[in-house]
């Protein structure tokens, strides 16, 4: 709850000064009118805005849905003709997200206190993005902040749909190979033992494939801490040459190569690419700083170093689709439509055009790989557990000859 330092008079004239924690500024002030104080003047501290931002960290986040929600609510009530202020209240009331209604409640007291409403945004870079503040800032320069407002609503809808769509693409093989390496560890750490003991009555020499797998299940069973922890370090250290500007690079080009999910993870780029510059440019945001957010919000270092070369191009006076095919990595389609916009002038409606292509040819892949992962899926379950299984009974196959020797 945000805290307060306050400065009031008394009945008797005495100036009073204290901190106190409220929901927000009006119930402060009725707070101290039912002690009979008059107040002077109320301040928000330092504390209660690190404490705020502190909440955005241990309880639950805020997510895009509540944005785009929030988004579509202010449109609403801006082109009712509600003022900012009070339409901000009436949302901050009816948001269930407790955190979330303190952001909007500090967005509120900032605007009454003389700020903008993009000013007063900037202020919250957990809950607003860039892209969302620089849209909002030509809305209220343009004048048309409710369509500017529901104009990011949609943009926010339509890439949450597309990050679930892969997520969901991903959820199978991911839960599968997870359950492959849980079995695979029991059946090394817990049955082969077992195993072990039986065989070692035999008093005979074990197939090869056998002696290996037993080999790998004692070295598992005597050093599984070290191998657990060895595993974690060079997690770790694979995650910290990826927050490298080198390794990022290289680590997202590599991904965009993979023989399956590479393809998919094209298409998620050049649609989240063409749609958000379609966005920006569309809501009246100067080209130069439209690219500067797409290159930070692109989620990939490649597709950001190819827009760093259309905005140094641009700078220079030259055109967004030569740099766009030097990248290598927009298709050929791709960079002749952004052409043809540049040069008839409708470039956000050709963005617009690729991304709405792109996001059914997303929709046809994920399609296509839910078909395709299944049996490999299946194959690559087959393979480890047969081959686990195999091993440990040819020497059952065997039982005649090695009883015999």
């Amino acid at each position: 709850m945000p805290l307060f330092k306050y400065v009031a008079k008394d009945e008797n004239g005495k100036n009073i000064s204290g901190t106190l924690e409220a929901v927000d500024r009006d119930s402060l002030i009725s707070k101290l009118r039912d002690k009979n104080l008059i107040i002077v003047s109320i301040t928000k501290t330092k504390d209660s805005i690190k404490h705020a931002d502190r909440g955005l960290f241990f309880r639950k986040s805020i997510k895009i849905d509540d944005v785009v929600i929030f988004s579509r609510q202010l449109a609403t009530m801006v082109d009712a003709g509600i003022p900012l202020v009070g339409a901000l209240d009436i949302i901050g009331e009816q948001v269930e997200h407790k955190v979330f209604a303190g952001v909007i409640m500090r967005v509120r007291d900032d605007i009454e206190t003389g700020s903008s409403l993009s000013e007063a945004l900037s202020r919250h870079p957990k809950v607003f993005s860039n892209l969302f503040v620089s849209m909002v800032k030509a809305g209220e320069t343009s004048g048309m902040l409710d369509e500017i407002l529901d104009r990011v609503a949609t943009y926010l809808e339509k890439t949450s749909n597309l990050q679930k769509k892969v997520k969901s693409a991903l959820i199978y093989p991911s839960v599968i190979t997870a359950m492959a390496i849980i079995i695979t560890a029991v059946l090394l750490l817990k049955v082969i033992p077992v195993f072990k003991e039986i065989f070692a009555g035999f008093g005979a020499a074990l197939p090869k494939p056998t002696l290996i797998l037993i080999a790998v299940s004692d070295f598992l069973r005597r050093y599984f801490l070290y191998t657990l922890c060895a595993l974690i370090g060079l997690g770790f250290l694979f995650n910290r040459y990826r927050n490298t500007e080198g390794g990022r690079l290289r680590t997202d080009t590599m991904l965009l190569k993979l023989p399956i999910f590479g393809v998919l993870l094209k298409k998620v780029a050049v649609s989240k690419f063409t749609r958000t510059l379609s966005t920006l440019v569309k809501s009246g945001v100067p080209i130069l700083n439209s690219l500067e957010i797409v290159g930070k919000t692109s989620g990939n270092k490649l597709i950001e170093k190819a827009v760093d070369g259309v905005h140094s191009s641009i700078k220079e006076g030259e055109n967004i689709a030569e740099p766009l095919a030097k990248s290598g990595v927009f298709p050929s389609m791709v960079v002749r439509m952004v052409n043809v916009g540049e040069q008839t002038g409708e470039l956000e409606k050709m963005l617009n055009k690729i991304a709405d292509f792109y996001d059914a040819q997303v929709d046809a892949t994920i399609s296509g790989l839910t078909s395709i992962i299944e049996p490999l899926i299946i194959a690559f379950l087959g393979v480890i557990i047969g081959t686990i299984v195999i091993c440990m009974f040819l020497p059952i196959f065997k039982i005649s000859t090695i009883v015999n020797m």
